[in-house]
């Protein structure tokens, strides 16, 4: 039971992600319309500003014990810092639509998953693997099929500029993410950084942009697709990002939220009507065998390493001195780390 246990606790963490990334795919089909009629930045303000606004009002008793026990002023400062990266990140993808398309948008936004090992390796000193960076290739083949299907042009604009710098911005958040993110009330941390966030780009958009009309935020299908915008991708689906880099490696995790590529493919597909194309499926493998690589592979190899001394014991050989040890006890034995941790209580 212990070990059943472990398992699936194993897969939570991890099963947040996909969950984060199926929510923006879906949102793909939602809010297709909503650029068309409200200016970037505003709509990226608005969109965080009310999603932390919801929270603050949710979450509202548990800042006030953190306030209480002294540790709200270092949940604003983590909150803050993750805060610049995402709004920034997020203004840059909605400014570089201006001039690129939607597939190439997703398709340069995806190179994220490439970059992410290797700054989580300049906040943690952890060097990324050969499976991590194998993973990371794959996964970038895999979103380009999906994304680039039909395209004539792979020529670079501004537009392509501004968007690959918005895949640097969005990666520096998710490895923070990953560094800063244990031991913290990520529910906190989410709501404070939404509300630093949202205020700094609705404060950008106050210098550079209209403001949007209001009729046409009265029109009731464009509410719709704000509410689903606030609620599922804002609201839920970054706090199950924050909750889930807590526990899951920031390269592993970048894997993970690309599935959203997929996703959105999928539900177009289904509720658009959308076609299907061989590419796709060949970009969903690709994808796919990107997770095995980065998440299936190294834990059986590891697992492969530590049964082979027990084996060479069965058969009637000696272990190597590096089992062994030096000496008897508790120290000599060989240690099997877990690869995510139990939940922090969040209370």
């Amino acid at each position: 039971m212990t070990q059943l246990r472990e398992k699936i606790l194993a897969l939570k963490y991890p099963s947040l992600l996909l969950f984060a990334a199926a929510i923006w795919g879906l949102g793909t089909v939602f809010i297709k319309g909503i650029v068309a009629e409200i200016p970037p930045f505003w709509l990226v303000g608005g969109r965080f500003f009310s999603a932390g606004l919801v929270f603050c009002a949710l979450f509202a008793p548990q800042l006030a014990k953190l306030a209480r026990e002294g540790r709200l002023v270092r949940h604003a400062k983590v909150a803050l810092v993750l805060a610049i990266p995402m709004i920034a990140g997020y203004m840059a993808n909605s400014l570089g639509l201006v001039d690129t398309t939607a597939a190439k948008s997703s398709f340069l936004t995806g190179l994220y998953c490439v970059l992410v090992p290797f700054i989580a390796w300049t906040l943690t000193k952890k060097r990324p693997t050969a499976f991590n960076i194998t993973a990371a290739l794959l996964c970038v083949a895999g979103v380009g099929l999906v994304s680039l299907v039909g395209q004539t042009s792979l020529s670079m604009g501004w537009g392509d500029a501004v968007t690959l710098l918005s895949a640097l911005l969005l990666a520096i958040q998710l490895a923070a993410t990953s560094k800063l993110a244990p031991g913290m009330n990520m529910l906190a941390v989410t709501a404070l950084q939404f509300v630093f966030g949202g205020a700094m780009a609705l404060g950008v958009a106050a210098f550079v942009e209209q403001p949007p009309a209001l009729q046409a935020l009265a029109n009731p299908s464009m509410a719709a697709s704000l509410a689903y915008l606030v609620l599922g991708a804002t609201c839920a689906a970054l706090l199950l990002q924050n909750i889930g880099l807590a526990k899951v490696p920031a390269a592993s995790g970048s894997l993970l939220l690309s599935f959203e590529s997929v996703f959105g493919v999928l539900f177009s597909v289904l509720l658009l009507g959308e076609a299907l194309t061989p590419p796709m499926l060949c970009g969903f493998a690709l994808i796919f065998l990107a997770v095995v690589v980065s998440e299936w592979l190294p834990s059986s190899r590891l697992t492969g390493r530590k049964r082979r001394p027990m084996r060479r014991l069965r058969e009637g050989g000696a272990l190597p001195h590096s089992v062994v040890g030096t000496h008897a006890g508790p120290a000599a034995r060989p240690q099997m780390h877990a690869r995510y941790e139990l939940p922090p209580r969040i209370d």
